[in-house]
Protein backbone atom coordinates (compact mmCIF):
# COMPACT_ATOMS: atom_id res chain seq x y z
CA UNK A 1 0.00 0.00 0.00
CA UNK A 2 1.25 3.40 -1.09
CA UNK A 3 1.48 6.20 1.64
CA UNK A 4 -0.38 9.58 1.53
CA UNK A 5 2.26 12.11 0.14
CA UNK A 6 3.66 9.65 -2.23
CA UNK A 7 4.16 10.19 -5.82
CA UNK A 8 3.21 6.97 -8.23
CA UNK A 9 2.55 6.41 -11.83
CA UNK A 10 -1.29 5.29 -12.19
CA UNK A 11 -2.04 3.60 -15.42
CA UNK A 12 -2.03 6.22 -18.69
CA UNK A 13 -3.34 8.75 -16.15
CA UNK A 14 0.77 9.11 -15.47
CA UNK A 15 2.19 10.36 -12.20
CA UNK A 16 -0.18 11.20 -9.70
CA UNK A 17 0.61 12.42 -6.02
CA UNK A 18 -1.72 10.51 -3.08
CA UNK A 19 -3.79 13.35 -1.58
CA UNK A 20 -5.50 10.93 0.88
CA UNK A 21 -6.06 7.52 1.75
CA UNK A 22 -9.78 7.32 2.80
CA UNK A 23 -13.44 5.46 3.08
CA UNK A 24 -16.11 6.49 0.83
CA UNK A 25 -20.02 6.69 1.50
CA UNK A 26 -21.33 5.49 -1.83
CA UNK A 27 -24.50 3.37 -2.25
CA UNK A 28 -23.11 -0.29 -3.27
CA UNK A 29 -18.99 0.61 -1.72
CA UNK A 30 -18.56 -1.55 1.68
CA UNK A 31 -17.85 1.10 4.50
CA UNK A 32 -14.70 -0.03 4.99
CA UNK A 33 -13.06 -0.24 1.65
CA UNK A 34 -9.98 2.23 0.98
CA UNK A 35 -9.66 4.33 -2.09
CA UNK A 36 -6.97 6.53 -2.94
CA UNK A 37 -7.43 9.98 -3.61
CA UNK A 38 -5.34 10.91 -6.86
CA UNK A 39 -4.05 14.82 -8.02
CA UNK A 40 -2.76 13.77 -11.66
CA UNK A 41 0.39 16.47 -12.27
CA UNK A 42 -1.09 16.31 -15.72
CA UNK A 43 -3.95 18.24 -14.82
CA UNK A 44 -5.23 21.06 -12.99
CA UNK A 45 -8.14 20.62 -10.16
CA UNK A 46 -8.00 16.77 -11.68
CA UNK A 47 -9.03 14.04 -8.63
CA UNK A 48 -9.02 10.60 -9.30
CA UNK A 49 -10.21 8.01 -6.66
CA UNK A 50 -9.25 4.88 -6.55
CA UNK A 51 -9.49 1.44 -4.64
CA UNK A 52 -6.76 0.98 -2.96
CA UNK A 53 -6.88 -3.10 -4.11
CA UNK A 54 -6.98 -2.28 -7.44
CA UNK A 55 -5.84 -4.71 -9.63
CA UNK A 56 -7.37 -3.52 -13.12
CA UNK A 57 -5.05 -0.27 -13.27
CA UNK A 58 -1.35 -0.67 -12.79
CA UNK A 59 -0.02 1.43 -10.54
CA UNK A 60 3.72 1.78 -8.94
CA UNK A 61 6.09 4.07 -7.38
CA UNK A 62 7.45 6.97 -8.84
CA UNK A 63 11.56 6.02 -9.64
CA UNK A 64 13.96 7.03 -6.96
CA UNK A 65 16.56 9.56 -8.26
CA UNK A 66 19.44 6.66 -8.41
CA UNK A 67 17.10 4.99 -10.99
CA UNK A 68 16.47 8.01 -12.74
CA UNK A 69 20.10 8.68 -13.23
CA UNK A 70 20.81 5.17 -14.36
CA UNK A 71 18.03 5.29 -16.75
CA UNK A 72 19.65 8.24 -18.56
CA UNK A 73 23.12 6.19 -18.66
CA UNK A 74 21.29 4.00 -20.35
CA UNK A 75 19.13 5.85 -22.93
CA UNK A 76 22.00 5.62 -25.68
CA UNK A 77 22.03 1.89 -25.73
CA UNK A 78 17.81 1.72 -25.36
CA UNK A 79 16.97 -0.16 -28.89
CA UNK A 80 14.28 1.90 -31.09
CA UNK A 81 11.02 0.79 -32.43
CA UNK A 82 11.50 0.42 -36.56
CA UNK A 83 8.20 -0.92 -37.63
CA UNK A 84 7.39 0.13 -41.44
CA UNK A 85 3.37 -0.58 -41.27
CA UNK A 86 1.41 2.41 -39.84
CA UNK A 87 -1.34 0.62 -38.09
CA UNK A 88 1.61 -1.79 -36.25
CA UNK A 89 3.30 1.06 -35.32
CA UNK A 90 0.57 2.83 -33.89
CA UNK A 91 -0.41 -0.07 -31.72
CA UNK A 92 3.33 -0.74 -31.02
CA UNK A 93 3.32 2.92 -29.75
CA UNK A 94 -0.31 1.64 -27.53
CA UNK A 95 1.52 -1.29 -26.13
CA UNK A 96 4.09 1.18 -24.94
CA UNK A 97 2.23 3.41 -23.34
CA UNK A 98 0.21 0.95 -21.49
CA UNK A 99 3.12 -0.47 -20.29
CA UNK A 100 3.88 2.56 -17.31
CA UNK A 101 7.61 2.08 -17.96
CA UNK A 102 10.38 4.33 -18.57
CA UNK A 103 12.50 2.42 -21.34
CA UNK A 104 9.20 2.23 -23.50
CA UNK A 105 8.69 5.37 -23.70
CA UNK A 106 12.62 6.33 -24.00
CA UNK A 107 11.99 3.86 -27.37
CA UNK A 108 9.07 5.18 -28.39
CA UNK A 109 11.38 9.17 -28.12
CA UNK A 110 14.22 8.06 -29.81
CA UNK A 111 12.33 6.38 -32.54
CA UNK A 112 9.98 9.57 -33.54
CA UNK A 113 12.70 11.62 -33.20
CA UNK A 114 14.74 9.93 -35.48
CA UNK A 115 11.29 9.58 -37.99
CA UNK A 116 11.39 13.61 -37.28
CA UNK A 117 14.30 14.31 -38.61
CA UNK A 118 14.11 11.91 -41.53
CA UNK A 119 11.27 13.23 -42.84
CA UNK A 120 12.21 17.17 -41.93
CA UNK A 121 15.41 15.90 -44.19
CA UNK A 122 12.89 14.32 -47.15
CA UNK A 123 10.91 18.22 -46.67
CA UNK A 124 8.20 16.72 -45.06
CA UNK A 125 6.26 16.95 -41.46
CA UNK A 126 5.98 14.19 -38.68
CA UNK A 127 2.92 12.75 -38.95
CA UNK A 128 -0.03 13.77 -36.26
CA UNK A 129 -0.02 10.13 -35.19
CA UNK A 130 3.66 10.23 -34.54
CA UNK A 131 3.49 13.69 -32.47
CA UNK A 132 0.76 12.35 -30.74
CA UNK A 133 2.76 9.70 -29.64
CA UNK A 134 5.91 12.02 -28.93
CA UNK A 135 4.66 14.24 -26.55
CA UNK A 136 2.89 12.13 -24.97
CA UNK A 137 5.79 9.62 -23.95
CA UNK A 138 7.80 13.00 -23.36
CA UNK A 139 5.01 14.03 -21.05
CA UNK A 140 4.96 10.58 -19.29
CA UNK A 141 8.74 10.29 -18.94
CA UNK A 142 9.54 13.66 -18.09
CA UNK A 143 6.87 13.76 -15.44
CA UNK A 144 8.02 11.29 -13.62
CA UNK A 145 11.60 11.99 -13.82
CA UNK A 146 10.99 15.43 -12.69
CA UNK A 147 10.06 14.20 -9.10
CA UNK A 148 13.01 12.33 -8.19
CA UNK A 149 15.49 15.11 -10.05
CA UNK A 150 13.90 17.79 -8.92
CA UNK A 151 14.11 19.85 -12.14
CA UNK A 152 11.32 20.83 -14.10
CA UNK A 153 9.59 19.02 -16.48
CA UNK A 154 9.96 21.83 -18.99
CA UNK A 155 13.41 21.67 -18.67
CA UNK A 156 13.87 17.85 -18.71
CA UNK A 157 14.29 17.30 -22.64
CA UNK A 158 17.41 19.58 -21.99
CA UNK A 159 19.01 17.97 -19.05
CA UNK A 160 18.63 14.95 -20.24
CA UNK A 161 20.06 15.78 -23.81
CA UNK A 162 22.69 17.46 -21.65
CA UNK A 163 23.71 13.98 -19.70
CA UNK A 164 24.07 11.96 -22.85
CA UNK A 165 26.23 14.35 -24.45
CA UNK A 166 28.51 13.86 -21.35
CA UNK A 167 28.63 10.46 -21.60
CA UNK A 168 29.42 10.42 -25.21
CA UNK A 169 32.09 12.70 -25.07
CA UNK A 170 33.25 10.65 -21.34
CA UNK A 171 33.81 7.77 -23.54
CA UNK A 172 35.55 9.50 -26.98
CA UNK A 173 38.33 10.71 -24.40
Amino acid sequence: MFEKGEYIVYGTSGVCQIEDITTMDMKGVAGNRLFYVLIPSSQRGGKIFTPVDNEKTYMRPVITRDEASKLIEEIPGIEELWISNEKLREAKYKECMNSCDCREWIRIIKTLYLRKRARSAQGKKITSTDEKYLRMAEDYLYSELEIPLGIPKARMEAYIGEQVRKMKEAVEE
